[in-house]
């Protein structure tokens, strides 16, 4: 087995599936079972054994889902009625239904067991995923999430869905243990926000209480050559704000990244390819 870690590197999963229902693509890992957690057991210790420090991405895709891949058919669920329109290349994505407000513990719980059973994996912590377009996502942005309830609304009651899943997932395994990733100025699949720097802002605040070993944003940037970008969104304010350790993602390269880190924009740099 060939993992792409090395003495020290910090290595984090695929999006893995928190639940049955979190499922949304063709063989795609999962942590909801004692067989996927036995199944990880060998991966990470390959990763321990190079010395990786290696995170396990929980996940939950929701609406960028189909009836394929959903228990008995079922709709996708998500916080909203809307589907996806459009997004990634070949996407048959189904209309998805809306969470009830006393349904929504129950997705909170999943990600708090999957964090327990990444931890019994052997991972040395876990990745929620808040960014891409994924359930988590679609409750922040308010051109997703048309919720009346206290999911909707107000910038504070679009983000408590996120806080109440980092809230149990610290609970659970330790906030050492426990970084998110955010996308608040990307558009995928339709997740769009009119006020993406409060989302961040708020969002990098909100996660100080909980003292998270770190925040992952993916940044906007456009890739004009191989050598040069622009960076339509500076995550300064957003790096100022949280106090913990900084990650940055969006198509960097070992100069420019070199360079995020030597001018004090990150803390870390994520490659997601070869580079």
């Amino acid at each position: 087995m060939n993992l792409r870690t090395t003495n020290g590197g910090f290595l984090i999963a695929e999006a893995t599936g928190v639940s049955v229902t979190a499922r949304g693509y063709p063989n795609t890992p999962g942590i909801w079972t004692k067989e996927q957690v036995e199944a990880w057991k060998l991966i990470v210790k390959v990763a321990h054994e190079k010395g990786g420090i290696f995170f396990c991405h929980i996940c939950h895709v929701r609406r960028v889902s189909n009836y394929a891949y959903q228990p008995n058919g079922e709709a996708p669920i998500s916080c909203t009625n809307k589907g996806v329109t459009s997004g990634l290349e070949g996407g048959d994505w189904s209309p998805p239904r809306s969470l009830r407000t006393d349904e929504i513990p129950q997705i909170v719980n999943d990600f708090r067991l999957a964090a327990r059973n990444a931890i019994e994996a052997g991972f040395d912590g876990v990745e929620i995923h808040g960014a891409n377009g994924y359930l988590i996502d679609q409750f922040m942005k308010d051109k997703v999430n048309d919720r009346t309830d206290k999911y909707g609304g107000s910038l504070e009651n679009r983000c408590r869905f996120t806080l109440e899943i980092v809230e149990a997932v610290v609970n659970e395994i330790g906030a050492d243990k426990v970084g998110i990733r955010l996308s608040p100025y990307e558009h995928y699949m339709e997740a769009v926000d009119s006020n993406p720097e409060a989302l961040g802002l708020d969002m990098a605040n909100a996660l100080n209480k909980f003292g998270i070993a770190y925040l992952h944003i993916i940044e906007q940037r456009r890739i004009k050559t191989e050598d040069e970008y622009e960076i339509l969104q500076s995550l300064l304010p957003i790096r100022m704000a949280f106090k913990g350790t900084f990650i940055v993602a969006g198509g960097y390269n070992r100069e420019n990244g070199n360079k995020a880190i030597a001018e004090s924009y990150a803390d870390l740099v994520a490659f997601g390819r070869l580079s």
